[in-house]
């Protein structure tokens, strides 16, 4: 299987261009390739293929093999791989993804994309459509005990569910554990991303974010759009300019337009190597 190592912000994933090549089994691809020292080493596996509606579809699967509705860094390298191997020769494009057809904006440096511009859609607040368990129709600062500590979330849908946790501090948190227990909360369903963030100013946020079927990660492209959301619903950041998401593999800026009820994502998007992997132990 050709192969095409790629990341959004420190968010790895590998991409495989399906107009050309054809993955039987990608949960169990994506379990294997996804092995940091077994494998090539990623947060899980992107299939690009083609698309009756869009300019190319989106095919994601986290490492542990589970199916992703969407993903905020792999959409951007998903633009990236389709303009810069040629199967596409526009700067503005659509995506299909799980979660609907995207439409993206790419900017071209010396003949490849650098950066990504994504409309993400509207957010979804409704806690029967996220899915959240609750009382409410909207969960925004509620409180939710997790292993015995009581936190206060708000919970965002960018395509896939997010709870939002503002902290006082993050760097110091153990999610191995925390995390873990976020994620399979029975408030949620379908589990959960979970976002743990600090107010640097009314502009500037900090994340940290557990994924759920990948653990923590150093990026996360739907979290920091909920993030962007819930600190303009909690009245921690300005809501009429870009909220700078600061991520541990990098910076998102995030623009939600209200009137519209659009998200947007602006943020880089990077090839790391092509390469060729022997799957036929796979029965590949």
């Amino acid at each position: 299987m050709k192969f095409t190592k790629m990341h959004g912000i420190g968010n790895d994933y590998v991409y495989v261009n399906c107009f050309k090549e054809t993955v039987k089994d990608p949960a169990a691809v994506s379990r294997f390739v996804s092995d940091r020292h077994f494998g090539i080493g990623s947060d899980g596996l992107i299939l690009i293929k083609p698309s009756e509606i869009a300019d190319c579809e989106m095919d994601m699967y986290n490492l542990d093999g589970s199916r992703g509705a969407m993903c905020g860094n792999g959409i951007r390298c998903v633009a990236k791989y389709a303009y810069d191997y040629g199967i596409v020769n526009k700067t503005s494009i659509t995506v299909a993804t799980g979660s609907g057809i995207k439409h993206l904006d790419l900017t071209v440096e010396n003949g490849k994309v650098s950066m990504v511009k994504v409309n993400m859609g509207s957010p979804i607040l409704d806690a029967a459509q996220i899915p959240v368990i609750s009382d409410t129709s909207q969960v925004i600062n509620a409180p939710v005990e997790v292993n015995g500590a009581l936190y206060h979330m708000t919970a965002v849908s960018m395509g896939n569910p997010h709870a939002v946790i503002f902290l006082d501090e993050i760097a110091n948190l153990d999610l191995e554990k925390t995390g873990p227990s976020f994620e399979n909360h029975p408030a949620f369903p379908d589990r959960v991303n979970t976002e743990f963030v600090k107010v640097l100013d009314r502009h500037t946020v900090q994340m940290r974010v557990w994924e759920r079927g990948s653990g923590e990660t150093l990026a996360c492209g739907t979290g920091a759009c909920a993030v962007a959301v819930a600190s303009i619903l909690n009245d921690r950041v300005d809501g009429d300019t870009p909220v700078t998401v600061r991520l541990l593999g990098g910076d998102l800026q995030i623009f939600w337009d209200r009137p519209a009820n659009l998200i947007y994502m602006t943020g880089p998007a990077a090839t790391v190597f092509d390469g060729e992997i022997d799957l036929s132990f796979l029965g590949e």
